[in-house]
């Protein structure tokens, strides 16, 4: 077993958008830092591949959201990635199964009325600090409950019930949503291309009993004076790394922001051309346990279909076959079943089974909004916290990570300045 041979100023565990912002803003500081990654690539949760296809395919985070206010859309340039400003698909009414045109405009109303309540309801509980789940704002009367409450399991990975009034009216959307050519992942991956990282690397236990931090993995020991831990609160909560007790409160904090599930399939698509690039597909209005589809997504030949919550747990137990039987279900009711007969699967994902995320990306339980900043907070000035879970406002994005990271990044080098200040006095 290898081990260090010399002491790092820091390491930064993972490799994400966050573990990359991090890892910048330490070198920059002129620190000497290591990145310890388990996964044989960077990204993290954002990752392109082609998977056969001519595209690059982003299996993780796909889309810049609030793109006019968002540092990874300024930074996509400057690494030779250009950005597609073409509306998202979902700024378009889409085709809805079994629904005729004054049903799909009650639905649409329905659904502006709970916005408009959720957005009420979580102002209220602010100022008022009394939390409750989101789904305290249906109109139990309304006929579409199903569908809004699919939508969560996209936004959030889970249903209203499980998730904070407070933590979702905290988060910040300017509505402008750009992709990346090329991949969201792969631009990801390139701000950290020249970062020391070593892959594989699998962190089992973090040690603040000395003087430095110790960080033992499947590689060595390494030592530190202080360190960022950037990998995803549901292997946090996992137990996976073993902590010291001075963790405990943001291990506590780590599973009220547990991971939800969201998880894609494509499917290629024959005589594409028959449909507008960006159509939209949604199931049933009355159904939680429902995928939506874009087809032709990007103007690709392709069908994007997207699931979330316990429906996308439950289809991943039954990998690509599960997905691909769904999906063939539930675009037949639209198209019927010849379209159905010209897809041909290409890969669908896995995100909750990926031991190294247990999942898409953190919400807040009811009543538990304020462990993100819990999280956030420094361990003794040596350790910090840092992903898109412990964004107040941009939680559940890349951008997010990535501004917590370089947070981090800036907290710890003011540490070891201030350290540096004491000992000359």
């Amino acid at each position: 077993m290898s081990h260090a041979t010399s002491r790092l100023d820091a390491v930064v565990i993972g490799a994400g958008a966050a573990g990359i912002a991090a890892a910048l803003s330490l070198r920059a500081a002129g620190l000497d830092i290591l990145v310890l990654e388990a996964r044989d690539r960077l990204g993290g949760r954002a990752h392109t591949d082609a998977c056969g296809t001519p595209y690059a395919l982003d299996l993780g985070c796909e889309w810049l959201h609030s793109a006019d206010d968002n540092v990874l859309a300024r930074l996509a340039p400057e690494r030779g990635f250009s950005l597609d400003k073409t509306d998202p698909p979902w700024s378009r009414r889409p085709l809805r199964c079994g629904l005729g045109e004054a049903e799909a405009a009650r639905f649409e109303v329905d659904q502006a009325a709970f916005w408009e309540r959720l957005e009420r309801a979580g102002a209220e509980a602010q100022r008022s600090g009394r939390d409750h789940p989101a789904s305290d704002c249906f109109d139990r009367q309304a006929r579409g409950n199903g569908l809004i409450d699919a939508i969560s399991t996209y936004y959030n990975g889970a249903p209203w019930s499980r998730v904070s009034a407070i933590d979702f009216d905290r988060y910040v959307d300017t509505g402008v949503n750009w992709r990346v050519r090329g991949g969201y992942g792969a631009m990801i991956a390139a701000l950290g291309g020249d970062l020391p990282v070593r892959f594989g690397c699998h962190v089992g236990r973090l040690d603040l009993g000395g003087r430095d931090v110790r960080i033992d993995t499947a590689q060595g020991s390494f030592e530190a004076g202080r360190a960022i831990i950037t990998v995803p609160t549901s292997v946090l909560a996992s137990g996976a790394i073993r902590f010291d007790a001075a963790c405990d409160d943001h291990l506590h904090a780590a599973t009220y922001l547990p991971l939800g599930v969201a998880n894609k399939l494509f499917l290629r698509l024959d005589e594409a051309e028959a449909f507008p690039p960006d159509t939209r597909l949604s199931g049933s209005i009355d159904q939680r346990d429902i995928g939506t589809y874009t087809l032709r997504s990007g103007g690709r030949a392709l069908i994007e279909g997207y699931f979330g919550g316990d429906y996308a747990r439950h289809l991943e137990e039954g990998g690509l076959a599960a997905f691909v039987d769904a999906a063939r279900r539930e675009i037949a009711e639209a198209f019927g079943s010849d379209l159905s007969t010209k897809l041909t699967p290409v890969v669908a994902t896995g995100w909750a089974s990926d031991p190294l995320s247990l999942g898409s990306y953190s919400h807040a339980l009811p009543g538990h909004a304020d462990a993100r900043c819990v999280l956030a907070e420094p361990v003794d000035s040596r350790l910090w916290f840092a992903g898109e879970a412990t964004s107040a406002r941009l939680f559940s994005t890349a951008p997010g990570a990535g501004e917590e990271g370089a947070r981090a990044g800036v907290q710890l080098t003011e540490a070891v300045r201030q350290q540096i200040s004491l000992r000359r006095a």
